[in-house]
């Protein structure tokens, strides 16, 4: 299957998907995950990872621009270079590893991490040692780097470690916006390599940009008038749709 050759119904997913990476990089950042989904009916997996990947860019740069100026700058780079020894593992596995056996086990993961957010947000501080401790940004940019790599899945590691991080909700999508628009900048080499980005991905994502740019300033809109509870119950009820997703796919 190849684009612009497809049916309505495929355009009608690549469009809401469009809208929906906009969106999550707008402050609802879960609704990647959604998109991932979709664009997986469009398109086989592996190759629906390469056709996303300059989505994500788009949406990363105008998301940086609307929100720089909140970015907790020093939380991004310890996370980066973790984050970028992923990449080159996500990259080493690709060929190797189904990514839906993979995506399983970051799902059961995720589920564990929400449920360790939840005992911290209703019992305690029980993570406030990986918000506090440096070397915690480690395991988790490490993940986020593996995970963004093989299925652009790494929207709930971040989130989750963000929150457990206790960031004010602007502060909170500063900081993932640089943190991935990184990242993604980094994967666009190994992606092409994998012969995952070409002429006819390049193509649907000119179609899809007005959505995706649109998306963006709709999410801005939108996540100035959420309150910081609804905002991270919004970001753990997307995390978890995200990580059942990944376990069923």
């Amino acid at each position: 299957m190849s684009f612009p050759n497809i049916g309505a119904e495929a355009w009608t997913l690549a469009l809401i998907a469009a809208l929906c990476i906009g969106l999550a990089k707008g402050g609802f950042g879960g609704l990647g995950m959604i998109a991932v989904l979709l664009m997986a009916q469009v398109l086989p997996a592996r190759e629906s990872t390469g056709a996303i990947l300059p989505m994500l860019i788009t949406a990363d740069i105008f998301a940086v621009k609307a929100y720089h100026q909140h970015a907790d700058r020093r939380l991004v780079l310890r996370l980066l270079w973790p984050a970028l020894a992923g990449i080159v593992c996500g990259w080493l596995l690709m060929p190797l590893i189904p990514a839906h056996v993979f995506g399983r086990v970051i799902g059961w993961l995720t589920l564990g991490l929400i449920i360790l957010v939840l005992l911290q947000k209703y019992g305690g501080n029980m993570l406030k040692f990986a918000a506090e401790h440096p070397g915690f940004a480690w395991p988790f940019g490490w993940l986020a780097g593996v995970t963004t790599m093989l299925a652009n899945a790494a929207g709930p590691v971040m989130t989750i470690y963000l929150l457990a991080c206790k960031l004010p909700k602007m502060e909170f999508v500063g900081t993932a916006a640089w943190f991935f628009l990184t990242v993604n900048l980094v994967k666009v080499p190994f992606s092409t390599s994998l012969g995952l980005i070409n002429g006819s991905s390049l193509t649907l994502n000119l179609i899809l940009a007005p959505l995706v740019i649109g998306g963006v300033f709709a999410g801005r809109w939108m996540i100035r008038r959420v309150n910081q509870q609804v905002f991270e119950w919004l970001m753990i009820l997307f995390s978890l749709a995200g990580a059942v997703r990944l376990i069923l796919k």
